[in-house]
């Protein structure tokens, strides 16, 4: 007899193998689709028509059939839904031999995608026919709810490609299988809405083909496409239509972008926007737009740089206003715009070079002259400056933004005389017949017959290299007129303004070399170290300083300042162009000179050779009568540029 160990082992092994025969009857039984599995379920054949993949949104967690992929449940989905409803109904009721041949026809005519035609060999027709034979067959009912999905999911492809036959056929077939009524209601109402739409899209193809896709009125595409877009929001067909005319616009954005016409870009561009709001077309097409756009934009500013680089400043500028109509967010702007001001403020010079223009008819040049930078300064003095007038007052900054040219010294009585001799003019001094000399037995200025700019500040005749002085307001701006005939360029006085920026020359302390007496020969002012030719001497003067002239000395005998130019301070007073004010209230904050019409009394700026201390000042000023000559007395020309 056997142990005990092997009546155990076998107890157990026939206790396993009649649990597996039992799990495999109980499945085969109760679950069929594991050893047959549920088939899975295809469209009907329609070839030039393949399924939408589009899930319609009106019906949640759905998705049409495809040709490549059926609208059946899968077997695991079947599996589940079998378990849990043969759970619940118990054991099914064993079928005869001829319901189990219908089951196995109508499995293999849902297989192969024959759900509801023909009418008599569908897979619906035939689990029918199983429940004529074998009422309440639980695997014919699950069958015809599966095929149910699917017929609702084959009349929402049909709707989204616009086949409203089929999709009419479908939605038929589905109310006659078992459905939730909310589905058929959503089903139909989405048809209804579908024969409304399809002879709108069906006349908005129509007016396409015409050539009418756009325009006043409701007999264009557009507008048709409106309508049915009004209806049926989500319409793929109604999309596809309005892509296309979509499309027309951004093909004409783009040609005209291509022929630099970015305007015209975007305007087109405005009209496609309205056709399909936010497209992702549109998005695509305006950035190639922009690319183009940047593209030209920097070659034309390639362009104005050449043009600047040949002097050519108001070429540049047209280029540059050309690139930035192109495209106004163009990068390097603002460094061709600085460039652009510096060729406008210099006119192609640079801040400290030496110019001279050539008459344009005679022999001849100009004086010469010195490109002065552009920038800004505070005129005028402070109440606590020692020396400080009220007409220095009130301070303010003032804005030098135009470049001019300064005469690098006063004009000579050699560049006077070329004048007087080409013109034939007789100045003031010449007409009155009287001018100012130093009185040598006085110590002062006095009137005397004959004297002219032809003679020196003693009253003998004048070196050509020495400033030309007993030159009235008049006698200079007339000499600056005849000037500007000779070289074709405009000279004229500095302005108060302008003068003090330069005679400063970045100076904001009371003298242009700072605070005190000089510590070196800076220019011809007066100085302790002076002396007559009878040895007088100035009753007030600086410490300490000589400069080696009692009178004017030759133009530029002394050291240039900041700017590059000679005798600012010192050996003449020289005239500008202001008229006198007896303080700066309302005077300009710019470069402009401070005019009124007919006034009869100039300014006069810078100290001369007789100047004490205090009149040496960069604030210093005086007024004058236009007509008036002086000993101490010339000027120099301004350039514009």
């Amino acid at each position: 007899m056997p142990g005990t160990e092997s009546v155990s082992k076998q107890a157990v092994l026939g206790g396993v193998a009649g649990i597996a025969l039992l799990a495999f009857a109980l499945t085969y039984r109760f679950f069929p689709g594991v050893f047959h599995p549920a088939p899975q379920v295809q469209q009907q054949p329609t070839a030039s028509q393949p399924a939408s993949p589009a899930i319609a949104p009106w019906i949640a967690e759905q998705r049409p059939p495809t040709e490549a992929e059926p609208a059946a449940p899968s077997a695991d989905g079947a599996a589940q839904t079998l378990l849990a409803e043969a759970v619940a109904m118990g054991p099914p009721a064993p079928v005869t031999e001829a319901v189990a041949a219908l089951l196995k026809r109508a499995r293999s005519a849902e297989a192969q995608g024959r759900l509801i035609e023909p009418a008599d060999g569908s897979a619906v027709a035939l689990y029918r026919e199983v429940l004529a034979q074998d009422a309440g067959n639980a695997e014919a009912e699950l069958a015809l709810k599966r095929i149910g999905g699917a017929i609702r999911d084959w009349a929402i492809a049909a709707m989204e490609r616009g086949e409203n036959a089929e999709a009419r056929r479908f939605v038929a077939a589905f109310a006659d299988l078992p459905h939730a009524d909310s589905e058929l209601s959503q089903l139909e109402a989405r048809l209804r809405v579908l024969n409304q739409v399809m002879p709108l899209l069906a006349r908005a193809a129509d007016l396409l083909k015409a050539g009418k896709a756009v325009g006043e009125g409701e007999d264009t595409a557009l507008a048709v496409y409106r309508q049915a877009l009004a209806l049926d929001p989500d319409n793929a067909l109604v999309d596809q239509g309005l892509a296309q005319i979509e499309r027309g616009f951004l093909d004409q954005a783009l040609a005209a972008a291509a022929q630099d016409d970015f305007a015209g870009a975007d305007r087109i561009l405005a009209d496609a926007v309205a056709v399909r709001p936010g497209s992702q077309e549109q998005q695509d097409t305006r950035a190639r737009i922009e690319g183009l756009r940047h593209q030209q934009a920097e070659s034309v500013l390639a362009q104005a740089g050449s043009a600047l680089d040949a002097g050519n400043a108001d070429l540049a500028e047209d280029l540059l206003e050309r690139a930035l109509a192109i495209s106004p967010d163009l990068p390097g702007v603002d460094d061709f715009n600085q460039r652009l001001r510096n060729a406008r403020l210099y006119a192609s010079f640079r801040p400290g070079e030496v110019i001279r223009d050539t008459f344009l008819a005679t022999a001849g040049q100009g004086p010469p002259l010195v490109v002065i930078p552009t920038g800004s300064f505070v005129m005028g003095s402070a109440a606590d400056e020692e020396g400080h007038r009220d007409n220095e007052e009130p301070q303010r900054r003032v804005e030098v933004g135009a470049g001019v040219a300064f005469g690098q010294s006063e004009v000579t009585v050699g560049q006077f005389r070329d004048f007087v001799n080409a013109a034939g003019y007789v100045t003031d001094a010449e007409r009155a017949g009287t001018g100012s000399y130093y009185d040598e037995g006085t110590g002062r200025l006095a009137d005397r017959r004959g004297m002219t700019w032809k003679n020196d500040y003693s009253g003998g005749r004048a070196d050509d290299n020495l400033p030309v002085i007993n030159v009235s307001w008049n006698d200079a701006t007339t000499y600056l007129a005849w000037l500007s005939q000779q070289t074709g360029k405009r000279y004229r006085l500095p302005s108060e303004a302008e003068f003090e920026y330069a005679l400063r020359a970045g100076s904001t302390t009371p003298y242009p070399w700072g605070e005190g007496d000089p510590r070196r020969p800076v220019g011809n002012f007066t100085g302790d170290g002076d002396r007559s030719p009878k040895k007088r001497s100035w009753a007030r003067a600086f410490a300490e300083y000589s400069d080696g002239y009692w009178g004017p000395a030759p133009v530029r005998s002394y050291p240039a300042n900041a700017f590059g130019l000679h005798d600012m301070v010192g050996n003449v007073s020289e005239w500008v162009e202001d008229c006198w004010h007896d303080n700066y209230t309302r005077a300009p904050r710019d470069q402009q000179a401070w005019v009124n019409p007919g006034c009869s009394n100039r300014v006069i700026r810078g100290g001369s050779w007789g100047s004490a201390p205090d009149q040496v000042r960069s604030a210093w000023r005086a007024g004058l009568a236009a007509g008036s000559r002086s000993a101490q007395i010339g000027f120099r020309p301004v350039r514009d540029l």
